[in-house]
């Protein structure tokens, strides 16, 4: 028997296009021939069965080897091999069908390389490395003869019959002169480990030196030798194939540290396993999360069959999940698929939906179990929390449930538990209830003493998402406002319509008023008078919640907040016309004693909200040695 041909295509030669288009992925050349012989070989494992195979299946490793001498790498299955006229049909006809579809279709598309496992084409893959590729196959079936088939990259190919005694298929990729960097060992494992590492047939790949005992020596100590051991490389039965009764925590912990090494474990896990109306397995980790989001992104594995796809699962798994760590497995998700086929499948859709859904009942579930450990662990659950309710509409829905607040005296509270909570000492005059926050605990520690000190409590909301949550919060919460605690005087944050009466008059207070002005000399800082309690400070600054809410808005940029960005902070400077130190200034005899003393209960006040710097702090300090002095 002997056959040649010409493939009927129509462009001139199929291989440079694949070469191009797939040449930044060059390497899943080996994650596509492989995954050709595990098909082939549960294929043969079905049929047995099925009871339609008479002979035994045996051995069904995968072997990859590769000679450097001879330029090849070899894949070699025990699966269930191909007549001449298959490899015709599959090889051929089929592939190279696809393949004028796909050029056609798809030879404008700047994501055409992502989309050519959809046309058959994964085998032809191998001409991203090879000049010339050998196919060497013989079917399970009894009474067939083994085939070769060759072809070197054109549209011509050559079968003929071949010796082989096993059954199965031995594919074998002579190299090309500019592709010999994958005839290296360390090249070649780093591949399978990536792609391969949890196919469910066994590969392997050579033999590694193992040391083993070999009894004693003459003072009895143990002796030993080094021999060579197979080498295989893939767990067939990863843990997410697993059933969750069947698993402790250990297991899911040491699977964790297998996935990812050198990480501090983390705070649970959620187990997919859903067969309707999509097929998904998988184990979603909840990693210990730091403040640096793009670190800890791109962590989860999609796989397809156990076959690694990709890390980049922004469209299977919800914006607000990428921080997850894990896996997800899903044979309704193609092997090599465009973004823009993510985005619109519609199993994918389902996916990221069930997904929302299982995190929000997992957390719900932790809540209603073990409130205290949910509580402890709210400092990296909340993250998640915050992000899924701020970008999923669904997700805020089951969340109002279980997301907590953090008061500065770390009690914790769902939304509905501190609305009631706060509300007979914190509505002011309008039926508001407000809820006053920190975003910095240690430089605002003056003004939460204050609110403290009216027993007022102060949420502690100090997270990189929580200026984003402010704003959404206020507008889900019916007649709540939120106001950062230095946002105003207490008395105004929380205005009851209680005004305390003034010990100065009209006059003394428009002369404080002139006296401040002068000293702080400057026009961003507005100066008014207020009559405070004589316990809280002579001198507040603050910048009131609009405005800094604004400035916030303005450093992500964006319309006409952007202006704002450029434009010079603007102060509240508010002296408490009832304190002592009012009193004191106006008796001082000289201005220049008036105006001393006004700056520096100025500077202290600059100083709580950490914004004394440079030579004024030298100045202020020199002051407060001099007026110690005295």
């Amino acid at each position: 028997m002997e056959e040649k041909g010409t493939i009927s295509i129509h462009t001139e030669n199929i291989f440079p296009i694949i070469k191009k288009f797939l040449y930044s992925d060059h390497e899943i050349f080996l994650r596509e021939l492989v995954s050709n012989a595990v098909d082939a070989t549960q294929k043969l494992k079905r049929l047995s069965s099925l009871g339609e195979i008479n002979q035994e299946v045996g051995d069904t490793t995968i072997d990859v080897s590769f000679d450097k001498d001879k330029k090849t790498i070899t894949i070699q299955d025990r699966g269930i091999g191909m007549t001449a006229e298959e490899i015709k049909k599959y090889i051929n006809q089929i592939a190279f069908s696809g393949a004028t579809e796909f050029v056609e279709k798809f030879k404008d598309k700047e994501d055409v390389k992502d989309i050519i496992g959809k046309f058959g084409l994964g085998f032809y893959s191998a001409f991203m490395v090879a000049k010339e590729v050998e196919i060497i196959s013989k079917s399970y079936q009894e009474g067939t003869e083994a085939a070769r088939w060759v072809c070197d990259g054109s549209t011509e190919f050559e079968i003929t019959k071949a010796t082989k005694e096993e059954r199965g298929t031995t594919v074998i990729l002579h190299i090309a002169d500019d592709s010999e960097e994958f005839l290296d060992e360390w090249k070649l494992k780093s591949i399978l480990d990536k792609y391969c590492k949890f196919l469910p047939v066994q590969i392997r790949f050579g033999t590694k030196d193992e040391s083993v005992e070999d009894g004693k020596d003459k003072d009895g100590k143990t002796k030993y030798k080094t021999v060579k051991k197979d080498r295989f490389i893939n767990e067939t039965e990863p843990l997410w194939t697993k059933s969750p009764a069947d698993l402790t925590d250990e297991d899911y912990l040491k699977f964790y540290k297998e996935l990812y090494p050198m990480t501090e474990d983390p705070l649970f896990w959620i187990h997919l396993n859903v067969d309707y109306p999509f097929n998904l397995t998988g184990i979603l980790y909840f990693p210990k999360v730091k403040n640096d989001f793009e670190v800890q992104k791109n962590k989860i594995q999609l796989y397809s069959r156990q076959v690694f796809i990709t890390d980049e699962v922004k469209d299977v798994v919800p914006e607000f999940l990428m921080l997850l760590h894990g896996v997800i497995d899903s044979p309704d998700i193609p092997l090599n698929v465009s973004r823009s086929y993510l985005q619109s499948d519609s199993n994918v859709k389902k996916i990221n939906a069930h997904i929302t859904k299982k995190v929000a009942d997992k957390l719900s579930e932790l809540f209603k179990k073990d409130r205290k450990a949910y509580e402890e662990k709210w400092d990296d659950i909340g993250v998640f929390v915050k992000y899924g309710m701020l970008s999923e509409e669904k997700f805020y829905e089951k969340a109002k449930d279980f997301a907590l607040f953090k008061s500065v005296d770390k009690k914790f509270s769902t939304l509905d538990e501190y609305a009631e909570a706060v509300a007979p000492n914190q509505t002011d005059k309008d039926k508001n209830k407000i809820y006053l926050y920190t975003s910095h605990p240690g430089t605002q520690d003056t003004y939460i003493q204050t609110a403290k000190n009216k027993s007022y409590d102060v949420l502690l909301l100090d997270g990189p998402l929580d200026s984003h949550y402010v704003n959404f919060l206020e507008q889900k919460l019916e007649n709540t406002q939120l106001k950062r605690v230095d946002a105003d005087t207490i008395n105004k944050l929380i205005d009851k319509d209680e005004k305390l009466d003034s010990v100065l008059t009209k006059e003394q207070e428009e002369k404080v008023k002139g006296i401040f002005e002068t000293a702080i000399n400057n026009a961003n800082m507005k100066v008014s008078i207020d009559s405070l309690a004589p316990e809280e400070m002579p001198v507040t600054i603050t910048m009131s919640e609009f405005m800094r809410r604004m400035k916030d808005m303005s450093k992500m940029g964006g319309g006409a907040y952007a202006m704002m960005g450029n434009m010079p902070d603007q102060f509240e400077v508010t002296v408490n016309g009832n304190h002592p130190v009012i009193d004191k200034i106006l008796k001082a005899k000289k201005a220049e004693k008036k105006e001393q003393l006004a700056k520096q209960a100025y500077d202290l006040a600059m100083l709580s909200q950490n914004m004394l710097t440079g030579a004024d702090l030298t100045n202020f300090i020199k002051r407060s040695v001099s007026l110690a002095a005295e």
